[in-house]
């Protein structure tokens, strides 16, 4: 059994790969599912859609592979964080759609706990900011507004989960309801230093403990697959949020690596060891992975924007058909016009998190025009990485340029133009790994290396292979000039705050 199925469980698809004991990968299946907006600021995803997506493109990947399940050694998970389900014990019916980790829907509940004083100490326990954006307060949220919902939670009959604890429960046919480290440590109720839920957020998000899973080891036995799923049970042996998933996919297992991922959004992710780093700049401290009882963590900076801004001009603008084209387009941009494009479509996350500013463009010509549009909306996911980058070397004290290379992955890798205009900004090499579906490689990963199929981290580490690395070019005086412009125009976004 030398194969391993990665589930990768992502907002807008499902998709399954299997990879064999040297990483290569043997097979791939996607589908996407729906998506419901049902008012301003809300998304969710129906339960139902998440689990049938996820069985028909395992099955698919499997079908390719020409495999059995008797052929696969282990599945490993990874899965869009902070998403919410609530399900009932008994009959495994979801309550309520999903809330998705993009949902605002809980600003007002996040508001009351800052304006009651109590960020201070949920942060020096979890590491994170009050936002809408992690599961706690979208738990509380389908407690209050299902109608039951909090007396059936309460009489212990509902069970909450991120989509990797739900899907695990439906794989295993409802007998093991449990997650990991990493997406427990995503949820405003997991203390990050003692590694367990904790009894005083509970109490504060009013959520109950019987609705809670077991916290393991990212790499652990979780149970098997229910046989008539595959054919055959198949052992479940690795989960890991998606970002820190692509930390272990881009083997950055060793204090002062880091990863970013350029997706819908972009996530960054900065080991710094078994020490939790405190920010001073409001990134998030989170775990990165869990193996054997040690917790590893990391820094994290969130941007919202990031492939999202090339759909904008695709969809919104119509000055591209596809996202390829971008680079090519601004290549031809007029040097002498300096635009620059904040995409606070949905406010600004870290190091700002300012839920309320819009989008702004500055520096606007008569001549400006799609060439010019494009420049700034690449440069724009360049800057904002800039500025997570500058909070973390200030963060974490280890950190300097010359022991920090960025190791990237994601579809906006693929512009070699906003690659080497991210090494120019950074000042710094950046470096795209010749495997790019890097997070379902650290679920893979997690889940092979609990079934003996791969070596532990750092022998695992020996097979990351680089593709392309890209250095600065740029000089310094451009570089200061062009930061100089991009902090002027964040600047101008924060000073509008107009709320919504």
């Amino acid at each position: 059994m030398s194969f391993v199925l990665a589930i990768d469980q992502g907002t807008t698809s499902s998709r399954a790969i299997v990879f064999r004991s040297d990483i290569s990968i043997a097979a791939v299946a996607q589908q996407e599912f729906p998506q419901h907006f049902p008012a301003s600021g809300w998304v969710e995803h129906e339960p139902e859609d998440i689990w049938t997506s996820t069985i028909i493109t395992c099955r698919d990947a499997l079908d390719k592979a020409g495999l059995a399940a008797r052929d696969v050694a282990a599945i490993g998970i990874t899965n869009q964080r902070e998403t919410t389900v609530v399900w009932d014990r008994a009959t495994g019916q979801a309550v309520h759609r999903a809330v998705v980790w993009q949902d605002r829907r809980t600003a007002d509940i996040c508001a009351r706990l800052k304006n009651e004083g109590h960020e201070p100490r949920i942060s020096e326990k979890t590491g994170l900011i009050i936002d809408p954006y992690f599961s706690g307060t979208k738990v509380a949220w389908i407690l209050d507004h299902v109608p039951g919902a909090r007396e059936r939670a309460e009489a212990g009959e509902l069970m909450f989960g991120t989509i990797d604890c739900y899907l695990l429960w439906r794989l295993t046919g409802g007998k093991v309801h449990a997650t990991d480290a990493t997406n427990a440590s995503r949820t405003l109720l997991f203390n990050i230093h003692t590694g367990q839920w904790d009894d005083e957020l509970l109490e504060l998000l009013r959520v109950p403990r019987s609705m809670l899973p077991e916290v393991k080891d990212s790499s652990a036995h979780f149970g098997e697959t229910v046989p008539d799923l595959f054919g055959g049970p198949i052992a479940i042996s690795g989960i890991a949020g998606d970002q820190q998933a692509a930390t272990i996919g881009q083997a950055c297992f060793t204090p002062g690596m880091m990863k970013s991922t350029y997706g819908t959004g972009c996530f960054a992710l900065l080991n710094t060891g078994t020490t939790p780093v405190v920010s001073k700049n409001r990134l998030l401290t989170t775990i990165a992975y869990q193996l054997g009882g040690v917790r590893t963590y990391a820094l994290e900076g969130s941007i919202f924007v990031a492939g999202s801004a090339v759909q904008w001009l695709r969809d919104g603008l119509g000055i591209i058909k596809h996202a390829a084209e971008t680079g090519p387009l601004a290549d031809k941009s007029d040097s002498m016009q300096s635009v620059y494009l904040v995409p606070a479509f949905v406010g600004m996350g870290a190091p700002y998190w300012n839920p309320r500013v819009r989008g702004a463009l500055f520096g606007l010509t008569r001549n400006t025009g799609p060439a010019e549009l494009a420049h700034a909306t690449l440069e724009s996911v360049c800057y904002q990485t800039y500025d997570l980058w500058t909070a973390m070397r200030s963060d974490w004290p280890d950190a300097s340029a010359a022991t920090i290379v960025l190791r990237v992955d994601g579809g906006m890798t693929a512009s070699d133009w906003t690659m080497q205009r991210l090494a120019d900004l950074l000042d710094a090499p950046v470096d795209r790994p010749m495997i790019q579906e890097t997070t379902a490689l650290g679920a893979a990963y997690l889940a092979g290396l609990k079934a003996g199929v791969y070596p532990e981290p750092q022998k695992f580490a020996d097979n990351w292979r680089l593709e392309h690395r890209f250095k600065p070019a740029m000089s310094a005086a451009t570089r200061e000039r062009k930061l100089k412009g991009w902090a002027r125009a964040v600047k101008g976004v924060l000073a509008s705050d107009e709320g919504e």
